[in-house]
């Protein structure tokens, strides 16, 4: 795994070992950063389910003005603070050792002014319900951690189908690489 672009650009990442982890792959960050490009210079970008932290490491890299990584996993978050470190990021970017149920649940953005321009999510293929957790969340009580014309994204199994709405948060995009897909979703406009 390596840094695709920006000031990081060809830095080598490290992965936890074994198959608890499963890092999104140098080709789909790709094509999700292409995508993600006019959005990311100034962004503040939220990493969910972040294992080696690749994600938002990349994001970083692409000048994203902050980056939270929420991770739980002892294994990925010895990896990710590891990655952080030899790549000198441990104090600009912040690192949330909790599971992000507690993290969307805890943040209560009426008294904080932590909103997201960015949310990628990314939980293990097998814990289907988690994406249906964290985007209930997301299109519902921690809905107020979206800025204005925020995207949240889920990486997926291309067969796995997401719903098209979450609460206040639709799918617009769907891209499909090999076996994995992105589904993008953006907070439905008011009347």
């Amino acid at each position: 795994m390596r840094v695709i672009a920006g000031t990081l650009r060809r830095r080598v990442l490290e992965a936890p070992a074994g198959l608890g982890t499963r890092p999104t792959s140098d080709r789909l960050r790709e094509t999700l950063f292409n995508v993600l490009a006019p959005r990311m210079e100034g962004a503040r970008f939220l990493d969910l389910y972040a294992g080696s932290g690749a994600v938002g490491i990349e994001a970083a890299s692409r000048a994203a003005a902050s980056v939270v990584l929420v991770e739980r996993a002892e294994p990925a978050l010895k990896v990710l603070r590891a990655n952080l470190e030899k790549l000198k990021l441990r104090s600009s970017v912040r690192v949330e050792a909790v599971n992000v149920g507690a993290f969307l649940r805890r943040v209560r953005p009426v008294n904080s002014p932590m909103r997201f321009d960015v949310v990628f999510l990314d939980p293990p293929y097998e814990a289907a319900e988690e994406y249906a957790l964290a985007m209930g969340l997301l299109g519902g009580a921690a809905s107020g951690l979206l800025a204005e014309a925020a995207v949240v994204i889920a990486e997926h199994r291309r067969k796995e189908k997401l719903d098209d709405a979450y609460g206040s948060v639709r799918r617009v995009r769907v891209l499909q690489q090999g076996d994995a897909a992105l589904s993008f979703y953006e907070a439905a406009s008011s009347p």
